[in-house]
């Protein structure tokens, strides 16, 4: 079914998972529902979205296979990040008017104890930097690079699509640390952003014929840092490439996530392991709130002033309408975007 495209204050629309995709989420894979609209408890509060965010893992989510948390359900809510505003509260530490982020999902109203719910500032210019490089994906990028990386001036950092929220994030702390940044991003447009607005050194395009040998041209010193979040091609081509005692954070595979077979060719598994062996290379997966949920605040002051003077920069890919998130969401997985990928619900009040 299809709904209304905007908002209103009597219907809560929803969008729901239908059924599992096989390989590309189609449209078939969503049910857009409507309900009414939920009334908060004692200690709970309402909270009516304004953005939501559309991330990679969301696909892994909607799958029933084995991974770091539970999948949803078909007939589950899709999940999301997003930012909200408290429409009435039973809660001490919210007020109505509040913007917060929370976990809401793709659907207009939720209720919440608070539980997770970070508070945001009022008056922020631009509040759906809290889905970004405010929120979890510069969170990601942070951590990621200061505590798995431990980067060291001089040192040379590849960083996986280099233009989203994470990479982007990543590159820019990475020349806050004195590093050679190079980045790798899906097309010219994206690397001449890269280079021009985001500091990156250099950015390979990886749809080139010949990306592996700009690569290795671009790092003639090898690579001491790489920052794994696309996995497939982008990662053959940096492996011969890595330092001894190299560091790589696994944030994600995105080139992986509508996979329905092993890729084709020779397996490299043993390639691989002989190579972190040989190499002594660090290779560590992390969820990063899981990890280091209690950095949040220190990484939210740092990067807070980082943002505020210019000196980390953002792009945001906006998408209106609730009803466009599966779309968006499917062109993400393509790369289709350009920065992070939000959509806009409704209009702050």
């Amino acid at each position: 079914m299809s709904f209304d495209a905007q908002q209103n204050q009597t219907t809560n629309r929803q969008i729901k998972l239908a059924s599992r995709p096989t390989g590309e989420p189609k449209p078939e894979n969503f049910d857009m529902a409507t309900s009414d609209i939920p009334a908060p408890k004692d200690d709970e509060m309402l909270l009516r979205t304004v953005y939501l965010s559309l991330d990679p893992y969301m696909r892994g989510r909607m799958s029933d296979a084995k991974s770091y948390a539970d999948p949803l359900e078909v007939g589950d809510v899709m999940m999301s990040a997003t930012v909200a505003q408290v429409v009435e509260s039973n809660i001490d530490n919210f007020a109505a008017g509040d913007l917060v982020v929370s976990n809401s999902g793709w659907q207009d109203y939720s209720v919440s104890n608070g539980e997770g719910v970070v508070k945001l500032d009022k008056d922020m210019a631009n509040p759906s930097y809290g889905l970004g490089v405010l929120g979890m994906p510069g969170f990601t990028g942070y951590m990621g690079l200061t505590d798995i990386g431990k980067p060291q001036k001089g040192e040379t950092l590849v960083v996986a699509a280099a233009t989203g929220p994470v990479g982007a994030t990543v590159g820019q702390v990475g020349n806050q640390y004195g590093l050679r940044t190079v980045g790798i991003a899906g097309g010219a447009d994206k690397c001449e952003f890269a280079v021009r607005e985001l500091g990156f050194d250099v950015c390979i395009d990886h749809k080139a014929d010949d990306f592996a040998e700009q690569l290795k041209n671009a790092c003639p010193d090898g690579i001491d840092i790489y920052y794994e979040n696309v996995g497939g091609k982008v990662f053959d081509a940096v492996m011969p490439l890595l330092n001894a005692h190299a560091r790589i954070p696994v944030c994600g595979l995105v080139s992986q996530y509508n996979a329905t077979d092993l890729p084709e060719g020779k397996d490299r598994l043993g390639m691989l392991m002989g190579l972190i062996l040989r190499q002594r290379l660090t290779v560590k997966g992390f969820i990063i709130f899981e990890e280091y949920g209690d950095h949040f605040p220190e990484f939210l002051e740092t990067m807070g002033k980082w943002v505020e003077s210019g000196a980390v920069k953002t792009k945001e890919h906006i998408t209106d309408g609730l009803n466009n998130a599966p779309d968006a969401f499917v062109k993400m997985l393509n790369g289709e975007n350009f920065g992070k990928t939000v959509i806009k619900v409704a209009d702050v009040q």
